[in-house]
């Protein structure tokens, strides 16, 4: 059998959907009457305490985030695969999110805005694409493909992550030495990293810092759709007032929702979104899962298995 537990999701709309995919194979619902020992997979978002209790059968773990890192960190995580979810619509709609913000902020968005308000006509030119550098953490699947879709666009652009990356129009820096090398050429800072004990706060008063002065007016700008783990807001707040940071986009944040009390809401340079930059989708991920069951009972091999070591 296959076992929805979901948190704060339709769960009975996604079950009917994979009743639907996969018959004749039994679907059921936390609250519907079958024998634990009978789950075969479990499929989890924001899993309860007491989720894997009595799934002595249990074969495969699926998460319904790209991300895993809150899942990792379950007290009763069972010792076996977990397969997360990569999709085409699901890399389409972060890539989307960060090409509208890179944009915004490339074309002094922040700057034309405080002019319209001030009714002020001050004909400053952005510069060319060309002259900007986006610097993406992150190489992944959503990392690179972002890449790809910035590319066109003429920018600039580099990367960081743990270990080399090789993408056409892309300079690749890696591990601790490359880090600050990375920054220190980035006008746009661009985060896509998985959340993992060595990225936590990565997003630190330390690390706007080393990032490139002089090329952007205003400041070099943050970009945050990863985790809310990654960044330090009181950092972020101080760096946004203080000029180190001309704007920061984040549609993560360390408490969510985000406290009404957060200094956050009221900086005008700072663009708040409530965690939808990119949403797992219920048609693309029953047509995932519902595969990755089908292949694994066929008895081929899963895909996209988290390595427990890297967190991701």
């Amino acid at each position: 059998m296959l076992l929805l537990h979901l948190t704060n999701i339709d769960e009975a709309s996604w079950a009917q959907s994979f009743r639907e995919a996969l018959a004749p194979y039994p679907v059921v619902l936390r609250g519907d009457d079958f024998d634990p020992a009978d789950i075969r997979y479990i499929f989890v978002w924001k899993p309860q305490a007491d989720a894997f209790e009595g799934l002595t059968g249990l074969e495969v773990i699926l998460s319904l985030g790209a991300g895993v890192d809150a899942l990792l960190q379950h007290p009763n995580l069972p010792d076996l695969p977990i397969v997360r979810f990569v999709d085409e619509d699901l890399s389409q709609r972060m890539s989307d999110y960060v090409v509208a913000h890179v944009t915004m902020h490339h074309r002094q968005y922040t700057r034309f805005h405080q002019d319209q308000k001030a009714r002020r006509w001050s004909q400053y030119y952005p510069p060319a694409a060309s002259e900007t550098t986006v610097g993406i953490m992150g190489m992944g699947v959503l990392g690179q493909d972002a890449a790809r879709r910035l590319k066109p666009l003429g920018f600039s652009l580099r990367s960081w992550s743990r270990t080399p990356k090789a993408v056409e129009g892309v300079e690749s820096f890696a591990g601790d030495d490359g880090f600050e090398p990375f920054l220190s050429g980035t006008d746009i800072l661009v985060n896509l990293l998985p959340l993992t004990p060595d990225t936590k706060g990565i997003l630190s008063s330390d690390t706007f810092a080393k990032l490139r002065r002089g090329n952007f007016e205003g400041g070099p700008v943050i970009i945050n759709a990863a985790r809310g783990g990654h960044q330090r807001e009181a950092d972020i707040v101080s760096a946004l007032t203080d000029g180190t940071l001309g704007a920061a986009s984040l549609d993560v944040f360390e408490v969510e929702p985000l406290p009404q009390s957060s200094p956050l809401w009221g900086i005008e340079n700072c663009y708040i979104t409530p965690h939808i930059a990119a949403i797992s989708n219920e048609k693309s991920g029953v047509r995932y899962f519902a595969q990755i069951v089908r292949d694994h009972r066929a008895g081929k091999p899963l895909i996209n298995v988290v390595d427990r070591q890297r967190g991701y």
